[in-house]
């Protein structure tokens, strides 16, 4: 089993930045890679970032030179740096976990303001 706890979710305004953090517990060695997606209200989860773990990144176009995700291996955490948000991005954002199953955690909510 792995575990995963999101943090740094809030409320910016448009323009503005926030770091989530997503760290991992348990059965971490059977990851495979991780990643962020996002749910706004009415629409279906969507990928926005993943990680390998051998560090190879990939962006969902929305989010392409706005967004970095990155990894600190000793923390077993990874980060989704968020620039130049949009009131597009107000969504709910889960951190995945991929291996021989899924995981997810609980979600943090991000608001961008106009």
């Amino acid at each position: 089993q792995v575990q995963l706890v999101e943090s740094g979710g809030g409320l910016v305004q448009a323009g503005g930045s926030l770091r989530l953090s997503c760290a991992a517990s348990g059965s971490i060695f059977s990851i495979n890679a991780m990643g962020w997606y996002r749910q706004a209200p009415g629409k279906q989860r969507e990928l926005v970032a993943t990680i390998t773990s051998g560090g190879i990144t990939s962006y969902a176009d929305s989010v392409k030179g706005r967004f970095t995700i990155s990894r600190d291996i000793a923390k077993n955490t990874v980060y989704l740096q968020m620039n130049s948000l949009k009131p597009e991005d107000t969504a709910v954002y889960y951190c995945g976990a991929r291996g021989p199953r899924s995981y997810w955690g609980q979600g943090t909510q991000v608001t961008v303001s106009s």
